[in-house]
């Protein structure tokens, strides 16, 4: 079976998300959790919660992808990537540096994640099997 090529990258994307999503998850229960105050590890928390909803996105994007395959759910992948990178990763950066200008990008992250699942739901309101 060969996968369509944005299929493929959505997969490889989730999957990859998903095991970091584990790995710094594992790192703020065991590790972070006798280092920092209890909000900045609520920030944390949040960022490894949005990291899963989105890493699992890319996995379900892949998976329509595969088999509704005229669908170009391209927009949605890049959106879904990217917004991870921005709210996840900067939750992330901001707890473990104390750097303000880390917080301040997470709203552009979350702006991304809501545009692609709006436009994931745009396109089956367009599609005609």
């Amino acid at each position: 079976m060969i996968l369509h090529p944005i299929a493929r990258l959505s997969l490889i994307f989730g999957f990859l998300f998903l095991a970091l999503g584990v790995l710094f998850g594992a790192f703020g229960a065991h590790v972070l959790k006798n280092l920092v105050e209890a909000s900045k590890l609520i920030t944390f928390e949040t960022g490894i919660r949005y990291h899963f909803y989105h890493a699992l996105g890319l996995v379900l994007v892949g998976i329509i992808q595969q088999i509704f395959q005229n669908l170009k759910l391209h927009l949605s992948m890049y959106f879904f990537v990217i917004g991870t990178i921005l709210f996840s990763f900067n939750c992330y950066l901001y707890v473990l540096s104390g750097i303000k200008i880390f917080a301040m990008i997470v709203p552009l992250g979350g702006i991304l994640l809501t545009l692609g699942w709006i436009i994931l739901m745009g396109k089956f309101f367009k599609f005609k099997a």
